[in-house]
């Protein structure tokens, strides 16, 4: 069976530096062996605390805008069109810089939600 969700029929979550609307969950049904999210971060803003799934494999796409990704320590820049895999485990947060949205995918496999997450709060973009 298939389903299709329309994001902006999604009540978003009001979360530290982010929106996150969860399209596919355990509870919501759709995919059997995955989950997935859209985050959307304001200009300036910097999803917090870091985190990390200690037993999930994430991939996020960048929709569009720009921005860093702290992952266990390093910075890469994305942009649109970008793909990121992070292993279980990996400490990570997202940062927009730029001046647009920035609009991210989040796919988890197995099946992840909000409880899913371990939050490191002493992890920092540096300065």
């Amino acid at each position: 069976m298939s389903t299709i969700i329309y994001e902006d029929q999604v009540e978003p979550l009001a979360l530290p530096g982010r929106a996150l609307r969860w399209l596919f969950t355990p509870e919501r049904g759709g995919g059997k062996g995955f989950s997935m999210n859209v985050v959307r971060i304001a200009p300036g803003q910097t999803v917090q605390p870091a985190h990390s799934h200690p037993r999930h494999e994430e991939v996020i796409y960048i929709v569009s805008g720009e921005g860093l990704a702290y992952v266990d320590g390093e910075i890469h820049k994305l942009r649109a069109g970008t793909a990121v895999l992070f292993s279980p485990g990996a400490i990570h947060m997202l940062r927009n810089t730029g001046k647009e949205e920035l609009k991210v995918a989040c796919f988890f496999t197995p099946q992840a939600t909000l409880a899913d997450y371990v939050f490191h709060e002493s992890a920092r973009f540096p300065d």
